[in-house]
């Protein structure tokens, strides 16, 4: 049987990552809610005239009802970010918003993994996993899955080769406190300075420092210049409903709840993590170097102290 996903809210994120499951063709049905009912049948409309061209998904617009039998369930909805604010600034504005989105969801697709992609993402991961009450596994925040795209993208420019054949993770919050992990970063069997040093390309300190505000500066950028960001969180989102579905045991950097992170306890953050139909399977921290642990501790203590913060 043809997989359902759902997506809540389909706004620029929400419609860009059910263009992007659409033309994929992971997806049998794609059922788009959002409490701008005329809203989600323009963006289900839209998408569906696009679907000749690529495959045979259907696409349709609906009440929380049409969400039953969802195998993935995407949480896109709440206010966007303002140029200039962080994500954290977000959390009192989209707090709200989830109460009444998650009740919903989880009466009417109890089996769904719940895919949460709302700014500040991983307070809100942590939200969702509260409000399920679901297993942390199964409540995944899209996590640092796009600065880590960014990061490849970066580093496979910079060295003339494919992002695909680099290796490399962000970590911690989706955020100002990201960490960069240099010290594991690799491209094909190499790790990532001998691999500059053999094709010419060294990796600097300018170099760094390039990256690296490339990386954690990027959204900022992008929403002065547009006011959002969509297409790729929306291929990102589009990554890990395919690992879920496809049941691929991906690792991907993902955020969910996790147990202890630089001895930081029960906090939704972004790690290297396996993820397959079941949700996530497995966590993978990687061997950092010290200044990368001291900032993955920072990060997560940062998020951890507004977490502890919700009522």
């Amino acid at each position: 049987m043809a997989a359902t996903v759902g997506i809540v809210g389909v706004g620029l994120v929400g419609s860009a990552a059910a263009y992007a499951i659409a033309l994929s063709g992971i997806a049998g049905r794609i059922v788009l809610v959002d409490h701008l009912p005329a809203l989600a049948q323009a963006q289900a409309e839209d998408i569906a005239h696009a679907v000749p061209f690529a495959g045979a998904t259907q696409v349709e617009a609906g009440d929380y009802d049409k969400l039953a039998g969802a195998e993935v369930v995407i949480i896109a909805a709440g206010v966007g970010q303002k140029p200039g604010e962080t994500r954290l600034a977000l959390l009192a504005r989209n707090a709200a918003v989830f109460a009444g989105v998650v009740g919903e969801v989880r009466r009417v697709a109890p089996q769904a993994v719940l895919l949460v992609a709302t700014n500040p993402v991983d307070v809100m991961t942590e939200i969702t996993t509260r409000l399920s009450g679901l297993p942390p596994g199964r409540v995944i925040g899209s996590g640092t899955i796009l600065d880590t795209a960014r990061f490849r993208s970066l580093l496979g420019r910079h060295l003339g080769v494919s992002p695909q054949s680099v290796h490399a993770y962000v970590l911690g919050e989706h955020g100002d406190s990201e960490v960069l992990a240099w010290s594991t970063a690799r491209a094909g069997s190499l790790g990532i300075r001998d691999f500059a040093a053999q094709v010419g390309a060294a990796i600097t300190d300018a170099v760094r420092a390039e990256i690296d505000d490339g990386v954690r500066r990027a959204a900022y950028r992008i929403i002065a210049g547009k006011g959002a960001t969509n297409y790729g969180i929306g291929a990102g989102l589009m990554r890990i409903t395919r690992a879920v579905l496809r049941d691929e045991a991906a690792v991907l950097s993902v955020s969910i709840r996790t147990g202890v992170v630089t001895g930081v306890r029960e906090v939704a953050l972004s790690i290297p993590r396996v993820v397959g139909r079941a949700g996530v399977t497995a966590d993978l921290m990687p061997e950092l170097d010290a200044k990368e642990t001291e900032a993955l501790n920072r990060s997560a203590r940062l998020l951890k102290d507004t977490q502890d913060a919700l009522p």
